[in-house]
């Protein structure tokens, strides 16, 4: 039987492969991935993270899911909202970014109250309707299968949780668009290969961006894994984009796609 192919940036590769072209793709980045991000983003990525958690709505005592987690940085603002009394789990598949987030979040005194799992997104180890809370940020579109994934968050969430997605988006404006473009496919590419000594890295990253479902597609995916009152924001002219969901607040959790704004 033949495998099913998936996408890796514009390339058509086997099921299995992707997971570990992902795979090595962090490994070679771990090292140097928040610095990376802040000098190919000029720092707006944290700006955004910040809007992300606040759309989150956590509460004090609230227990936190960080979905493909990374080196933590929304992890450490979330651990700031639920206080002494919350819990924040930084899930990843990766061992490298995850021994990087574990160093963040002990330098930022948060340590004791993080947890660091090593899990697949697409099937986590831990108890259905387990977090009042979810969240993910840019790692969604690296998942085989986003579809599982979504409904996976779904899962884990408790009746009336909720769950924020932050990922790249593509400006609606046309010449913004086409700036954004260059700078994206042109010149980070040769920024990667002057710093890290390979363009691959940000080639990948502007062709798996040029991939990811617009907003209204997204939402419906959201939808469609049974989140109730999907709604997105739009950041810094379309770049990036923040979406939200919420498992219904009773066992019986239907489809509903309700008040999707800009």
């Amino acid at each position: 039987m033949t495998e099913d192919l998936v996408d890796f940036g514009y390339e058509k590769v086997p099921e299995k492969e992707k997971a570990l072209r992902v795979k090595d793709h962090f490994d070679r980045l771990a090292q140097n991935y928040d610095a990376m991000n802040t000098l190919m983003s000029f720092g707006i990525h944290y700006l955004w993270k910040r809007a992300a958690v606040r759309f989150l709505d956590l509460k004090a005592g609230n227990r936190v899911l960080d979905v493909c987690g990374g080196t933590g940085d929304l992890t450490v603002l979330a651990v700031k909202k639920v206080g002494l009394t919350g819990k924040v789990v930084l899930s990843d598949i990766n061992l490298a970014m995850i021994e990087a987030g574990k160093r963040k979040a002990t330098n930022a005194g948060a340590r004791g109250r993080v947890l660091h799992v090593q899990s697949d997104a697409e099937q986590m180890a831990f108890r259905s309707n387990s977090f009042n809370a979810a969240m993910a940020g840019f790692g969604m579109r690296n998942l085989t299968h986003m579809d599982r994934g979504l409904r996976e968050v779904h899962r884990l969430l408790k009746p009336g949780g909720r769950f924020v997605c932050l990922e790249f988006s593509r400006p609606a404006s046309a010449w913004f668009r086409s700036l954004y473009d260059l700078y994206s496919f042109r010149v980070m590419p040769f920024i990667s290969l002057v710093l890290l000594g390979s363009r691959r890295p940000f080639t990948y990253l502007p062709q798996s961006i040029r991939l990811f479902p617009g907003p209204e597609e997204f939402s419906e995916m959201l939808a469609g894994a049974g989140f109730q009152n999907v709604s997105y924001r739009l950041l810094t002219n379309g770049i990036a984009a923040v979406h939200r969901g919420e498992k219904a607040p009773d066992l019986a959790c239907g489809n509903g796609l309700q008040g999707v704004r800009q």
